[in-house]
C-alpha cells in the first residue's frame, strides 16, 4: 500500500514471515536445503513441462526428474540429493515420490503457507521465477530442529533468525529502531551462549557465525552481562531502515531500566532485563490512534519492499489487514498500564507491577 512519508506504514500481524526468494539462505544444511526447495514448487496448481513429457503438478509441489532435483540442491550426485530428500521427508518437511521405471521425480513442501498469499494467478508458469518474490515460512519452521536437539549448520541458524525476525512489536522497543530478533515474549536480549545452546554450537562458533552474516545479522553488545541485541538488516519492511547506533541503544536501554525504577539496578541479569524490555517497552512507543484494535501478541511480519512487489509470485489480495498504525510522537512517561488496561502498583518494580 502506498501511504506518505510522513506516516508510519501499516503492518500485518501473522504467524508467518516473509524471506525473499534473492535472500536464500547461503551455506549447508537442511534449512538451506528446504529452502531451494520450496523456492522452486508451484504457487497454484497446473501443468509443466520436463523432458518433452507434460506433468500435472499440484500447489506447492515440483515434478520432474533426478537432473533437475539436482540443479535445484546444488548437489552432484544422485545419492547425496536422495539422502537430503529422506532427511527431509523424516522431519516432516516434504514428502516426495520416485518412480524406479519412468524416473519421474515429485516433491510437495507440507509446511505451504498459502494465507499470505491471497487469490492465485491465474496467468502465466506455475513455477516462481527464480530470485523474485517472496516465501511464506511458519515462524516456528527451524523449531522442528531444535526440538530434536539437531546439530544445526548454517543456513539453519540463518533462517533461524530470520525466522525469529520482529518488527515494530509493541513488547520490543529496539525492534522499533531496526527489525530485531527475538525469541519469544522474554526473548527480546539474547546471549551467545543460550543460541549455542540452541544449535549445538560452542560460543566461539556462534560469534563467528555472526562475524561471517554481520552484513545481513548486526549485533550490538550490551553493558556487563546483559548479552546482546542482533538486528536483521535486510528484513523487507518497506522502509528505508538504518541500524541503530550503540548510543542509540544504549538510550533506549536506560530509559527501559529508568521505567522500571531502577530497583533491580545492582542485581539486573539478562533474564531480568528481557522482562522489564517486554513490559515497559510500550510505554516508549506511540500510542495507537484512535479506533484502531488492539495489538495482539503475535509479532508483526515485514511488508514486501516495493522492487520486490513487483515480481511477486502470487496476486497479492491482503484481506486480513488489521488497522494498527502507530501515531507520531511519543507517548509521555505520566501512567503505567497492565496488558488488561488496569493500573496497577507496586513498590518492587518502579511502583508498577507488571508481573
Amino acid at each position: 500500500m502506498n501511504v506518505p512519508n510522513t506516516s508510519p506504514q501499516c503492518l500485518l500481524k501473522y504467524k508467518w514471515v516473509k524471506l525473499p526468494r534473492k535472500e536464500l539462505s547461503p551455506g549447508k544444511g537442511l534449512m538451506g536445503s528446504w529452502m531451494r526447495l520450496a523456492a522452486r514448487a508451484a504457487f497454484r496448481p497446473g501443468q509443466a513441462k520436463y523432458c518433452g513429457h507434460i506433468n500435472d503438478v499440484p500447489l506447492a509441489s515440483w515434478v520432474g526428474g533426478i537432473v533437475g532435483l539436482k540443479s535445484i540442491l546444488g548437489t552432484k550426485n544422485r545419492e547425496k540429493t536422495l539422502e537430503t530428500m529422506n532427511k527431509l521427508s523424516e522431519l516432516g518437511y516434504i514428502s516426495y515420490t520416485l518412480d524406479v521405471e519412468t524416473k519421474k521425480l515429485s516433491y510437495t513442501i507440507k509446511d505451504w503457507v498459502v494465507e499470505c498469499s491471497g487469490e492465485a494467478c491465474l496467468n502465466g508458469t506455475i513455477y516462481a521465477t527464480d530470485g523474485y518474490g517472496f516465501l511464506c515460512l511458519p515462524r516456528i519452521i527451524t523449531q522442528r530442529l531444535a526440538n530434536t536437539q539437531y546439530k544445526f549448520e548454517d543456513s539453519d541458524a540463518w533462517l533461524d533468525l530470520w525466522c525469529h525476525t520482529v518488527w515494530q512489536d509493541p513488547k520490543n522497543a529496539f525492534s522499533h529502531m531496526a527489525p530485531a530478533v527475538q525469541f519469544g515474549q522474554y526473548g527480546a536480549v539474547l546471549t551467545l551462549e543460550k543460541l549455542g545452546v540452541r544449535w549445538g554450537w560452542e560460543k566461539t562458533k556462534v560469534w563467528r557465525f555472526l562475524q561471517k552474516h554481520r552484513d545481513v545479522f548486526t549485533l550490538h553488545k550490551l553493558p556487563g552481562s546483559f548479552g546482546c541485541l542482533v538486528f536483521n538488516m535486510n528484513y523487507p519492511t518497506g522502509a528505508d531502515v538504518q541500524a541503530p547506533t550503540d548510543d542509540e541503544v544504549i538510550r533506549i536501554l536506560g530509559e527501559i531500566r529508568i521505567l522500571a525504577g531502577n530497583t533491580y539496578s545492582d542485581a539486573l541479569n539478562h533474564d531480568r532485563l528481557n522482562k522489564i524490555v517486554a513490559w515497559f517497552s510500550k510505554e516508549l512507543l506511540p500510542q495507537t490512534q484512535p479506533g484502531s484494535t488492539e495489538v495482539s501478541d503475535e509479532n508483526r511480519v515485514a511488508v514486501s519492499a516495493p522492487i520486490i512487489r513487483a515480481y511477486i509470485s502470487h496476486c497479492w489480495n491482503c484481506k486480513n489487514c488489521n488497522n494498527d498504525c502507530w501515531g507520531n510522537g511519543l507517548k509521555s512517561i505520566s501512567s503505567v498500564r497492565d496488558d488488561t488496561g488496569v493500573l496497577r502498583r507496586n513498590k518492587n518494580i518502579g511502583g508498577y507491577d507488571y508481573g
